[in-house]
């Protein structure tokens, strides 16, 4: 039964390894090549925070507890994680070198010093003397001078230093405290430069020069980011605010999970900066990359001329299920509207938001809050709304790892402004997209609902795929009320006809449904379960998805990132198929499909099929009742299972594979919607000229 399995963290790191192909992939421009390094790199910053620390304290204390999976305790799955990462590391080394190579066509080069002509050697010096080494903070390491405390995923140059009496010391120079440039353009050229860093280590014999320099290397640490914020917050009667400023504080100095040195220095120094850092030697990684990826969009942006290195250049486009020149809510009431990012623009979100804030008959406006963009339009909306003297309630998850200072600047604002704030449950976090207008007409209460698969941020809607459904529905509207009082009293809702609300009447539903397909297969009926997720972990689902295959339950998972479960193992998962796309924009629309045909049952949600998704936080998935736009995700959904250019096919050992078009003309899914949502903006916009033209001359 194991074979059928996968390890949750593995797992993730052969999504890590599938961005890493579109890093090596040569039919990729060159320059976005780069960007899926640099997202690979950060990708693997934040697992080995996130992940890697939690295990870290797993094996602390609870060292015996194992995955219910694969069986591996949390020393087992680290051990496995760091073989695996070393792997990865060194491709990703490989592939930087290969693309660097094919920048130099575009005169684009990031050199050392030893490269750099006798002139610019010499600019180059003079530039360090006037601009960086002013700036420097070097330390030595001594029993009067301890070690000092490295921050999570900065640069120091670390030095190993032979004194006049022969003893060794460590020196530190801190290589990124923001007062200079870290991308340095060689005097004299357009295209080439220096690395801040590679600048300063070169300088160390000038900056120790008491000191013989006998190794030297660049050193960056990944520290452990994993706090409970509720665990924080305790029984605190401090504003949870502050309770989480102070767990952001704490957080930034929590143990080192990983090290990495740029250049070979002795095993005697690495021991000693371990000792000094709590770290084994195993979780030291040699790398031969710059320590951080993250300059390379600079350097994209320098080369914006040559169209070439890019993806063609693509926009969101108007729906057209929307007409233009009048308002979004009269037309919801006629007919639910769904928007599909990033190929359609969020903007009629925006505009239905305003829109509300200047209606008479709009009472209140209720959302949920996660991640949010930097200059939010619907925080302007919220708080304009607010000041018009709309009931404005917000929840505002403070807990969205790593956007929780954004997330506590924002709720400050909103409250200033006169709205409602709250916060997620103890213990649980609310992660849906959820929002709810309230009008009170001459007619009674009216409701429009928002729920979708994404974050209310204009920004990632650019760049991620997600769902917004817009409806006027009575019942989705009462269930979404429900929701928002449950929030506001701190409880759940227990039970729901319509939408599936976790942690409570979710993962539930999905098992009945899972096993309504089971008995159409046990009588014979075509039977089919279609699931479009980011992840795939919850035990209990993936326990009923292979009962239904065993019944002959035809299952096609399209699963971005992590799969805990292996399809067409023979006996077991035969019947069940997985596929993974990761291409040019980020796989993040979730989709539940259960049945066949027009009676298939249809949802977009908020909520993975993870049991931190399913029991451990308040998600919401809608029911998609329009049949055209129940159609539309359908339709999709069998693209993304056509595409043959981006997905990769899990094969029944676990190992993802591209698909061979054999031949067969290429679909990449998301070219191919791209290409519908300019197709339909044309038409549209062709269609609105003839009306005028009709209009004009009475035709």
């Amino acid at each position: 039964m194991e074979a059928c399995f996968d390890n949750r963290e593995l797992s993730w790191l052969k999504f890590n390894q599938r961005v890493l192909e579109e890093a090596e992939d040569k039919t990729v421009p060159l320059a976005e090549r780069l960007s899926f390094l640099s997202i690979f790199q950060s990708n693997l910053d934040e697992f080995f925070m996130v992940r890697v620390g939690s295990l870290q304290d797993q094996m602390a204390v609870a060292g015996d507890l194992r995955d219910n999976k694969t069986d591996m305790t949390a020393k087992e799955q680290i051990e496995a994680i760091l073989v695996q990462s070393q792997k990865l590391q060194k491709r990703m080394g490989k592939s930087y070198k290969e693309i660097m190579k094919e920048l130099t066509q575009v005169n684009v080069e990031i050199l050392d010093f030893s490269k750099l002509k006798e002139d610019e050697a010499e600019r180059l010096k003079k530039y360090f003397n006037l601009e960086i080494r002013p700036l420097l903070s070097p330390q030595i390491v001594g029993r009067r001078m301890p070690f000092p405390f490295l921050k999570n995923k900065e640069i120091y140059a670390v030095v190993v230093l032979e004194t006049k009496g022969n003893n060794e010391r460590i020196g530190i120079i801190p290589c990124n405290n923001g007062m200079f440039k870290r991308l340095i353009q060689v005097p004299g050229s357009r295209h080439k430069f220096m690395l801040a860093e590679e600048l300063i280590l070169h300088f160390v014999p000038e900056i120790f020069e008491n000191y013989k320099v006998k190794s030297k290397s660049l050193l960056r640490i990944i520290r452990n980011a994993d706090i409970d914020a509720d665990e924080a917050a305790g029984d605190s009667e401090l504003d949870y605010r502050k309770v989480m400023e102070s767990m952001i504080k704490k957080r930034k100095r929590l143990c080192p999970v990983k090290a990495e040195f740029s250049r070979e220095i002795s095993d005697k120094s690495i021991e000693s900066i371990c000792g000094y850092l709590d770290l084994s030697k195993e979780r030291v990684f040699r790398v031969s990359t710059p320590l951080d990826l993250s300059f390379v969009f600079d350097i994209q942006g320098m080369l914006r001329e040559h169209k070439e290195l890019f993806f063609e250049r693509r926009f969101p486009q108007k729906s057209g299920s929307i007409v233009d020149n009048q308002n979004i809510i009269p037309q919801i009431k006629k007919k639910d509207i769904l928007l599909s990012y990033p190929y359609e623009s969020i903007r009629p979100f925006i505009t239905m938001l305003n829109e509300a804030t200047e209606d008479p008959d709009v009472v209140s406006i209720k959302m949920t809050l996660y991640r949010v963009a930097k200059n939010s339009k619907v925080i302007e909306a919220l708080i304009e709304a607010a000041e018009n003297g709309k009931e404005v309630v917000v929840l505002v998850e403070l807990r969205a790892r790593f956007d929780e200072e954004n997330n506590i600047s924002w709720s400050r604002r909103l409250e200033d402004a006169g709205c409602r704030v709250i916060y997620g449950l103890i213990g649980y976090k609310v992660h849906s997209k959820l929002c709810l207008i309230t009008r009170k007409t001459k007619e009674g209460i009216e409701y429009i609902t928002q729920i979708g698969t994404g974050n209310y941020n204009e920004k990632t809607a650019a760049l991620y795929t997600d769902y917004s459904l817009l409806t006027a529905s009575e019942e989705i509207g009462k269930e979404a009320a429900r929701v928002f009082d449950a929030l506001a009293m701190g409880s759940f809702i227990e039970d729901s006809e319509h939408l599936l609300v976790s942690p409570l009447c979710l993962r539930n539903k999905v098992v009945q449904m899972i096993d309504d397909e089971i008995a159409k297969a046990d009588r014979n009926e075509e039977a089919y379960i279609g699931a479009k997720l980011n992840s795939l972990t919850d035990r209990a689902i993936i326990d009923k998805l292979m009962e239904a295959s065993k019944h002959g339950v035809k299952v096609d998972l399209i699963v971005r990132g992590i799969c805990c479960l292996i399809g067409g193992v023979s006996g077991v998962t035969d019947n069940i198929r997985v596929y993974s796309i990761v291409g040019r924009f980020l796989e993040h629309s979730r989709i539940y499909i259960f049945g066949a045909g027009s009676s298939a049952k249809v949802y977009i949600a908020s909520a993975d099929y993870m049991t931190r998704n399913t029991i451990r936080r308040v998600e919401v998935a809608a029911p998609i009742y329009d049949e055209e736009i129940k159609k539309k995700i359908l339709h999709m959904f069998r693209i993304e299972l056509k595409d043959n250019v981006k997905v990769r096919e899990q094969q029944s050992d676990g190992t993802y594979v591209k698909r061979n078009p054999n031949g067969a003309k290429p679909l990449n899914s998301q070219e191919y919607f791209y290409e519908q949502a300019y197709k339909a903006a044309e038409e549209k916009k062709q269609s609105g000229v003839m009306k005028k033209l009709i209009g004009r001359f009475n035709l």
